[in-house]
């Protein structure tokens, strides 16, 4: 272990790609200074190098057309849920995956195409099923016969889906990941299939144009995409096939992960080999698409040393639910100086013990005031952001080629008080 750490000791992998140090060893995310735009922002803040965000849309793109021609790229939305996110992957030739009537109107409020939409939902309301039909979305994924009964009483016209199989997977994934067993909540068991097409098939207004499978999330061996290929195989063909998203990525040094060059030529390959090379073929990556390319920027607020040394920073589990959901490592760093190196636990700020963004991590040794970055949390930790202890949720700043521009403002007390409605006479000042 080190005596002293030193910017240039950031594991600069972990950022969105092109992150760098300036002249001066500050970090830059997008071209911005991170200190600067703490002192505009605010802290906590989500950062999103938005010239990253839009490589990596388009190596998912390029990865998998130039395999596959007939293959559509969806976002996600449920990994990062702003309407600026959304949209700026739309205008790169992404299509969205929506599982509310929430997410589709904030997909097109952020401009993306209804037609390149992929309504789920394990538990569709008549809302729901009338919104995406209303907005005539690409496919409405049947997830059990339920969905079936609503879409014939609800629609009016042919609507055209796909039908979501549980292939029974047993993913290599931490458990509330798990999407694809026998036991999962998601999608119709396989020994069920062929009884749910049989039923669908009676209704002039649910027109079956194929299937769905989604294993997990955060997965890290490519075999487990081609087994959920071999396990559609084993059904009657259809033209359309949905093989959600899934890959994992790094979130340490100690890390590995496939690319998405790897993920691509896997399942394609699967797909060619057991399904045929003329069918439609989506993929649904957010995870992947998102989590590099986002950083969350904190500030020191208290430092304790002891047995077991800890420092304070003004967010934690509010805007990271990631660590005490799944117990997802973290490697934050102390950024823009030198130091001595200390075995620190960064905590968060909320009233739980398991309130952590990190334990036991070497980081130059914290002061009060300074900055800390957490990088890799441009997935899923926007969208479980909350009110704990009325907390704040933090802005979402959208950062490129030196220019940073705000995508969500930071919430503020009468955004909460709001919603609220008294109950009872109200409480003067001082009474």
């Amino acid at each position: 272990m080190a005596d002293t750490l030193t910017p240039a000791d950031i594991d600069l992998s972990l950022y969105p790609e092109g992150t760098e140090l300036d002249s001066e060893n500050r970090l830059l995310i997008g071209g911005c200074p991170v200190a600067q735009l703490a002192a505009e922002y605010g802290t906590p803040a989500y950062l999103i190098d938005e010239g990253a965000l839009r490589r990596t849309a388009r190596d998912y793109i390029r990865a998998f057309t130039s395999r596959h021609p007939r293959s559509l790229v969806l976002f996600a939305s449920k990994s990062f849920p702003s309407a600026s996110v959304i949209g700026v992957l739309a205008q790169e030739g992404c299509g969205t995956d929506v599982a509310s009537a929430g997410e589709l109107g904030l997909a097109l409020a952020g401009c993306a195409d209804a037609g390149r939409a992929v309504f789920h939902g394990n538990a569709k309301t008549d809302e729901d099923i009338s919104a995406a039909v209303r907005a005539r979305v690409r496919y409405i994924v049947i997830d059990n016969l339920d969905d079936v009964e609503r879409l014939a009483r609800l629609a009016q016209s042919p609507v055209p889906v796909l039908l979501r199989v549980s292939p029974s997977l047993d993913a290599k994934t931490h458990a509330a990941m798990m999407t694809g067993h026998d036991s999962s909540k998601f999608g119709i068991p396989a020994d069920q299939v062929e009884d749910v097409i049989t039923e669908i098939r009676r209704q002039p207004m649910v027109d079956l144009r194929g299937l769905h499978a989604h294993v997990g999330s955060q997965l890290l061996d490519l075999a487990q995409f081609e087994a959920a290929v071999t396990a559609l195989a084993e059904f009657e063909r259809f033209g359309v096939y949905d093989f959600g998203g899934g890959l994992g990525v790094r979130y340490v040094r100690e890390d590995e992960a496939p690319s998405v060059e790897d993920y691509a030529e896997a399942l394609v390959s699967a797909v060619h080999r057991k399904l045929g090379t003329d069918v439609e073929l989506l993929v649904e990556p957010g995870r992947s698409m998102v989590a590099r390319n986002g950083i969350t920027a904190y500030r020191v607020v208290t430092v304790k040393r002891g047995v077991r040394s800890h420092a304070a920073v003004d967010g934690g589990m509010g805007d990271n639910l990631e660590v005490s959901l799944y117990g997802q490592p973290f490697q934050p760093s102390v950024i823009d100086r030198s130091g001595p190196a200390e075995t620190v636990d960064i905590v968060g700020r909320h009233c739980e013990s398991g309130d952590r963004i990190a334990e036991q991590v070497q980081v130059v040794a914290p002061a009060v005031g300074d900055l800390v970055t957490v990088p890799v949390t441009g997935a899923y930790c926007y969208t479980m952001s909350n009110n704990y202890n009325t907390a704040l949720r933090p802005p979402v700043v959208f950062c490129d080629q030196g220019s940073a521009r705000l995508a969500v403002r930071r919430e503020t007390f009468a955004d909460l008080l709001r919603r609220e409605q008294l109950i009872g006479s109200p409480v003067e000042a001082g009474g």
